[in-house]
């Protein structure tokens, strides 16, 4: 558990930090979009991160210990909302350019998740984005590659 707690924890704070980064793109949009005197002549489509949480289980204290309340964990488990259609990787960690072919399905994903890269680089002055999307048309998933 020594070893593997910190891993969890980090994944569960790079989770968190990527729905911060999606929604700060989608707000972005979002306050665009609202000054244009005309609708949009295409969709936007609405994604999420999949749901996930950190789950600990607990052990009570030594016999003996001051405190008969304290706890120790002694597993750990990031627990994530279950996907069970195919994933497809819209863009890799380790260049810039799409996955996708503009006739393949998801393409249209694929680049508004290119969209929202550019807008986390430019708006957080070169310091974060998400930079390897994957998942399926509603649910999209990080790997660990929050760049800052």
């Amino acid at each position: 558990i020594s070893d593997e707690l910190p891993k969890l924890f980090r994944e569960a704070n790079v989770l968190y930090w990527v729905r911060a980064l999606l929604t700060f793109s989608y707000e972005y949009i979002d306050h665009c979009v609202s000054n244009l005197p005309e609708p949009l002549p295409f969709h936007i489509p609405r994604l999420h991160f999949v749901e996930a949480g950190l789950a600990l289980l607990h052990d009570h204290a030594q016999p003996g210990h001051k405190s008969k309340s304290l706890t120790i964990p002694w597993a750990g488990f990031l627990v994530k909302e279950l996907i069970t259609d195919e994933f497809l990787k819209y863009i890799h960690n380790m260049d810039c350019n799409l996955m996708l072919d503009p006739y393949e399905v998801g393409y249209e994903i694929t680049a508004f998740l290119a969209c929202t890269q550019h807008i986390q680089y430019v708006k957080t002055s070169g310091l974060a984005f998400i930079s390897d999307y994957q998942g399926m048309h509603h649910h999209v998933s990080p790997m660990y590659d929050l760049v800052g």
